[in-house]
C-alpha cells in the first residue's frame, strides 16, 4: 500500500519536533501519560489538516499551536502545576567533584526554580517555557499563541517579573526561617 504524498512530507517536517513537543506537553500536563496522549492527540489533527498547512510558514509554531490548543480545550488545560521527570534532574545534577553542601544547595535552587514556575498562571508558564526552554523567537512564540509580538513581549516580561517575585519570597521566607 502507497503512502500518500502529503504524509510522507508530513513525517519528514514533524517527526524532528517530536521529543521538544513532547517535553513541552509534559510541562504542560505535570503527567507523563496525559503528554504522551496530548503528543499523539496533536500528532493526529495536525495529519488531517496537513493538506491546510501554507508552505513557507513557520511549520514548527503550527505545530506548537496544535498542541497548545489540544492542552487549552482539554481537561489537562485546567491544571496550573507541572512537574519535572526524573531524568530532568539527573541530567541537572552538579558535577561529582561538588561537595555534598553545595550539591544540596542546587538541588534547593532548583526545586525553588521549579515550584515558582509551576505556581505561575498558564500563560505566563507556556511563554517562559516557549522563550526559554524551547528557544524559540518572539515571532515563533506569536504565531505559536496566535498572539502580537509585542504581546509576547509584555507577557513575556511580566512572566519574568513574577517568576523574579516568586523566588524572593521563597528566598525571604527561607531565610525568616519558613
Amino acid at each position: 500500500m502507497k503512502v500518500p504524498e502529503h504524509a510522507e512530507k508530513f513525517e519528514e517536517l514533524a517527526m524532528p519536533l517530536f521529543d521538544q513537543l513532547y517535553n513541552f506537553a509534559r510541562w504542560l500536563t505535570q503527567d507523563t501519560a496525559e503528554a504522551e496522549d496530548l503528543v499523539q492527540e496533536t500528532y493526529a489533527k495536525a495529519l488531517r489538516g496537513f493538506a491546510s498547512f501554507q508552505v513557507g510558514t513557520n511549520f514548527r509554531a503550527w505545530m506548537y499551536r496544535i498542541l497548545r490548543n489540544s492542552f487549552l480545550s482539554s481537561r489537562t488545560g485546567l491544571k496550573v502545576t507541572v512537574a519535572i521527570d526524573g531524568e530532568a534532574d539527573e541530567a541537572l545534577l552538579p558535577a561529582e567533584s561538588n561537595t555534598p553542601e553545595s550539591i544540596l544547595i542546587a538541588q534547593a535552587s532548583r526545586e525553588a526554580v521549579q515550584q515558582a514556575l509551576a505556581d505561575l498562571p498558564v500563560p505566563f508558564r507556556e511563554i517562559l517555557l516557549l522563550c526559554e526552554v524551547e528557544e524559540m523567537s518572539y515571532q515563533e512564540i506569536a504565531e505559536t499563541l496566535a498572539i502580537p509580538i509585542g504581546t509576547v513581549m509584555s507577557r513575556l516580561s511580566r512572566a519574568r517579573k513574577a517568576m523574579r517575585d516568586l523566588l524572593r519570597k521563597k528566598n525571604q521566607g527561607d531565610r525568616n526561617g519558613l
